[in-house]
């Protein structure tokens, strides 16, 4: 997967800074995002799609003509391409349209074709060819945005499916959890990748106290919670909905974050490595999610590994 706000060719970012033309479309998505935080937004979102069952067919104009203004002004618009980010937008909207309108206390199969077009474009970097590479990064990070607003939108206001915990935490369990989660699989990422060499022994962070408190809340907005309500809320969420919550499942989800991670550097592609400790990660992140009250704690726990990695490794 790729951050949003930087360009990297991993989760762990090789740079922190944040491009103003990034930031002008990025953040107010992400502030939109956020703001589904609120049960009451929920709520008047799902009575009106529910009402108008219809109204959800705004959503791929609209967001294909977000990616459009971002592409115009990154000076990589086509039609091919803005043809394909309608098309990408409306794929899952047609998953939904026959699945109906929620609350679907069971996702069905049209759920999990949704997840897929959701996921599986922006994962192969779809539509790359046509797109100048100084464009790349920051027109597949608009679309990773415009895909989780989207989900949010389809699964949580449309769909209604249960469980997705996102909210904000309802107790400071979640904080513990978090805690509790990163002491028991710290350890184990660091004597794994190290063994597997994947990450260098340990050092002192050669960046100041002031960078790196304020990497935190960038790779929590940037990287983990967009993350998580992919991997957990969306992904993990469904197939604990339809198989059940047991660490079968939890390992299955697992193992698909970690095959995301297949195409990330910086080790040659693919890249098993990346692939053996985001799973072991993953087990960890989902093993909170099920605990806690809100996605956050997950979000939390991955912030976590990826300062650590950042700065000390």
């Amino acid at each position: 997967m790729v951050a949003w706000l930087y360009e990297t060719d991993s989760d762990w970012p090789g740079s922190l800074r944040v491009e103003p033309m990034q930031a002008f479309f990025l953040i107010p998505v992400l502030l939109i995002i956020l703001g589904f935080f609120s049960g009451g937004l929920q709520t008047r979102v799902h009575n009106l799609l529910r009402a108008r069952p219809r109204a959800l067919w705004t959503l791929p104009p609209l967001l294909a003509a977000v990616f459009g203004l971002a592409s115009i002004l990154a000076g990589a618009w086509s039609w091919q391409l803005e043809l394909m980010v309608l098309a990408y937008t409306a794929a899952p909207v047609v998953c939904a349209t026959v699945a109906g309108p929620g609350p679907a206390i069971r996702p069905s199969l049209w759920d999990f074709a949704a997840i897929l077009l959701l996921w599986l474009p922006v994962e192969l970097a779809a539509g790359a060819s046509l797109v100048p590479r100084p464009a790349q990064g920051f027109l597949h990070s608009v679309v990773y945005a415009i895909a989780i607003l989207l989900g949010l939108v389809v699964f949580r206001c449309f769909r209604a499916l249960p469980e997705m915990k996102y909210n904000l935490p309802r107790s400071g369990r979640d904080l513990g959890l978090s805690l509790i989660g990163f002491v028991v699989c710290a350890p184990v990422l660091v004597a794994v990748g190290i063994a597997i060499g994947f990450i260098p022994w340990p050092h002192l962070p050669v960046r100041s106290a002031a960078s790196m408190a304020q990497a935190a809340p960038l790779i929590f907005f940037a990287t983990a919670l967009p993350e998580e309500i992919l991997f957990r809320s969306l992904i993990q969420n469904l197939l604990m909905l339809r198989f059940g919550a047991g660490w079968r499942v939890l390992l299955a989800a697992s193992v698909i974050f970690g095959a995301a991670h297949l195409d990330n550097g910086p080790q040659p592609l693919p890249n098993w490595r990346y692939t053996i400790l985001a799973t072991i990660a993953g087990v960890a992140y989902g093993r909170v999610f099920q605990k806690a009250s809100s996605v956050t704690a997950s979000a939390a726990l991955h912030t976590m590994v990826d300062w650590t990695k950042h700065f000390f490794f």
